[in-house]
């Protein structure tokens, strides 16, 4: 086959066509697959014409990808016969062979590699790009699309999509750790986000105040000791019991007690609000409902046999979504108070997976908070200057309160140079 100079000039520009076409379509792919549809959605709202034309695109991603691999394996061949064609009339039997090894190198460098590493690095702006002649080449193959969603559905009659495809909670968590490495949200907002994920799983025992830290009068407290027990605590609510603390009957508001003449006259019953009761397994996201939908501000929970085993307030359930509230009347403290070079004070309220976290370690334990692990590891009623070593610390109790751990001294123990010769 004799092609003349015109023919070959038309040959390599159909070739160059072709391959331009081919990193279009394999740009537009990467594009397509890799955009995010809420910043484009963002656009489309603020009246982006392209945007909302992108967005339309991809909402039916299987008929815009159907239309890129058609448009793209039709431009490949043609640039592949081209080739054959081309390399033939110049090298005979051998251009055959030529000419897959050259097409080959050609389409992989510029019509896969390099326009699909572009598009993935900018996919908002060259989806929006390409969103024109994308939805011209859809109206164009719309007969194949039409034959290909056919043979999709004929195969869906064999592979049942499963139930449990969706995105599990530890899925979202990993998406907004890369998102947030990624910048696009600082760490105050990927904090917030996880909070939000994890708040469904939390239950009011993970957050409650324990019996022992609660503020509580009798009923048959006087209007003088109630008083010097709002001072003191600087509570705007104390509970209320009959016998003793198991026995809550209600919840006294500050507003309630104190009017415009001073304390109030009406005696206690009539002024205390019926609390709500709680098991310490209630799930939070369910105790916010009903705290809303109550208007009230604290449940009491209680535990397996019926006693009074601590309180959650709505504040309790917010810190845990947005982190520590603290007001005009609350005494700032430190869970972790630096005292030298791996060494800090820690408050033994915490929780024993802020601990963990802080410290960067793996404990097994089935106590809540610190205090109980102290106690557990002891294996005693914890005194002064009790101490233990686990998993890399050392832990001395320096300050008790009753039976309880209120404050030790955790320190990072550093490896001898035995220890790390070794290693």
């Amino acid at each position: 086959m004799n092609l003349s100079k015109g023919q070959i000039i038309a040959y390599i520009i159909g070739m160059l066509v072709c391959v331009l076409f081919s990193a279009f379509f394999s740009a537009t792919e990467t594009a397509f697959s890799s955009l995010n549809r809420t910043r484009l959605k963002t656009m489309a709202e603020a009246g982006n014409r392209r945007a909302r034309l992108t967005l339309s695109l991809s909402e039916r991603y299987d008929r815009l990808i159907s239309t890129i691999l058609i448009g793209n394996n039709i431009v490949n061949i043609a640039v592949a016969s081209l080739g054959t064609m081309l390399f033939v009339n110049f090298y005979g039997d051998v251009g055959a062979t030529i000419s897959t090894v050259v097409v080959t190198i050609v389409v992989l460098i510029f019509g896969e590699i390099s326009p699909k590493s572009v598009a993935k690095d900018f996919p908002e702006k060259f989806s929006m790009f390409a969103a024109p002649l994308i939805q011209l080449f859809v109206w164009v193959f719309l007969p194949l699309n039409f034959l290909f969603t056919m043979w999709k559905k004929f195969l869906s009659l064999f592979f049942k999509k499963k139930g449990e495809d969706k995105m599990s909670q530890a899925e979202l968590l990993m998406l907004v750790e890369e998102v947030q490495e990624d910048g696009s949200i600082d760490k105050n907002e990927g904090n917030l986000l996880k909070n939000a994920i994890e708040f469904s799983d939390l239950r009011a025992e993970d957050i409650l105040t324990h019996r022992v830290d609660l503020e509580a009068i009798p009923v048959t407290a006087t209007k003088e000791e109630i008083a010097r027990r709002f001072a003191a605590s600087k509570f705007s609510r104390l509970l209320v019991y009959r016998d003793n603390i198991d026995d809550v009957v209600g919840v006294l508001h500050l507003k309630d007690f104190y009017t415009d003449k001073g304390i109030t006259d009406k005696p206690l019953e009539e002024i205390v609000t019926t609390p709500i009761f709680i098991h310490k397994w209630e799930k939070i996201s369910h105790l916010l409902k009903l705290l809303q939908s109550s208007k009230s501000h604290i449940a009491v929970v209680i535990d397996e046999y019926g006693g009074t085993f601590g309180i959650v307030t709505m504040e309790d359930i917010l810190e845990e979504l947005v982190g520590e509230i603290w007001d005009e009347h609350d005494d700032v403290t430190e869970s972790f108070k630096e005292l030298g070079e791996d060494k800090y004070l820690v408050e033994c309220g915490v929780n024993m997976d802020d601990f963990c976290e802080f410290f960067d370690v793996k404990i097994e334990s089935d106590c809540s908070t610190v205090n109980g692990w102290i106690t557990e590891q002891l294996n005693k009623i914890p005194v002064k200057g009790d101490g233990f070593e686990c998993m890399g610390l050392k832990i001395s109790v320096s300050e008790t309160d009753g039976h309880r751990v209120k404050y030790a001294v955790a320190e990072r123990m550093h490896p001898t140079t035995e220890e790390e010769k070794a290693d």
